[in-house]
């Protein structure tokens, strides 16, 4: 073998052995938490082209929208993609993102950040909506409309990030050095099992407020990305303790929803039908719990039934990884 041969191969050799050590280095430092980058992260281990229903917004979605029903019960494919305080222009992104690996047919879409924080995002989420989404053009353009300068830099790559984890490391990052079968099996959806009282929205009349500025640029930049790739678009608003003033922008939304035809639902109105108790089936002041998520997750799987085209994956081999979504769900419940 000639010396340019060597030096070939010796090149190739630390190439592939730089990148291993990256890969292994960023799986074990990356930050890990149930609000957005494991909802992120887990997308890339789906299997291609199987998600009919992407669910997207705030934490809303992850831990209101049970995707274990959904499969088991409609035999829906759907999957959580969200992260906590999540603004509509991440989530425009977090669309495209998610596009380049699944075609989903319908697109579910949380309306609780613009009509809560209108057009602020507080900064402390941004790890939660940032680190799970791969280095792409599309991730440069998501931090250009998001962050500043300052934070360009700390997020654009995320092992600059969290480099400095060394100390705090767990056996669970260990764990989850190596791709495991459990990244698959995981739809997004997020349990939680305490108990809150006296959750009542309010829901008399109001007038119709305005949607935030940015916040409406970019629902309508997710109304024509959606038309143009042959998805149909659901808004809806989860069933919460809202505001009247929250309900002005929802009132808003719901204008500009029908005059584009567009299937719009305010859930809090479904309550009773859904059998939703004010005492009993709410986590915390924002978010259902387990058995709240039961509830609505069922309504959800007749409305999306309903409305639209959505085949019945259950028996399919190619779809495995929801009946374990199904088992992962329900032991976590017994626990």
């Amino acid at each position: 073998m000639s010396e340019k041969n060597k030096t070939i191969l010796i090149r190739i050799f630390f190439f592939i052995f730089f990148y291993m050590i990256m890969f292994f280095a960023n799986r074990v430092l990356a930050y890990k938490n149930m609000h957005g980058t494991w909802q992120a992260r887990a997308l890339y281990m789906q299997p291609r082209n199987t998600v009919d229903v992407v669910m997207l917004g705030t934490s809303h979605i992850h831990c209101d929208v049970n995707t274990a029903v959904l499969w088991r019960d409609y035999g829906i494919a759907a999957y959580d993609y969200s992260a906590a305080e999540q603004p509509l222009w991440v989530t425009y992104y977090y669309l495209k993102e998610f596009c380049k690996y699944q075609t989903p047919k319908v697109a579910v879409l949380d309306l609780y950040a613009p009509a809560r924080f209108n057009d602020d995002f507080n900064k402390q989420w941004l790890k939660d909506n940032l680190h799970g989404v791969r280095f792409s053009l599309n991730k440069i353009r998501m931090m250009l409309d998001t962050c500043t300068p300052e934070e360009f830099d700390r997020y654009l790559i995320p092992l600059w990030g969290y480099h400095s984890r060394y100390d705090e490391l767990t056996n669970e990052d260990w764990d989850y050095m190596i791709p495991s079968k459990k990244e698959a099996d995981f739809k997004g959806y997020t349990p939680f099992f305490d108990v809150i009282e006296d959750m009542q929205p309010e829901l008399g009349e109001v007038e119709k407020g305005n949607l935030p500025p940015k916040s409406e640029i970019y629902l309508q930049k997710i109304i024509d990305y959606t038309r143009e790739n042959g998805i149909e678009l659901f808004l809806v608003v989860n069933p919460y303790p809202s505001t009247a003033e929250e309900k002005e922008t929802y009132d808003r939304i719901e204008e500009m929803a029908l005059e584009q035809g567009i299937l719009y639902r305010n859930t809090n109105f479904d309550s009773a039908f859904m059998g939703l108790d004010y005492n009993k089936d709410y986590n915390d002041a924002s978010h259902l719990n387990y058995n709240g998520s039961v509830k609505f997750s069922d309504y959800l799987g007749m409305m999306l039934k309903f409305n639209f085209d959505i085949p019945d994956r259950r028996g399919d081999p190619d779809y495995i990884t929801w009946d374990n979504n199904v088992k992962l769900v329900e032991d976590a419940a017994i626990r």
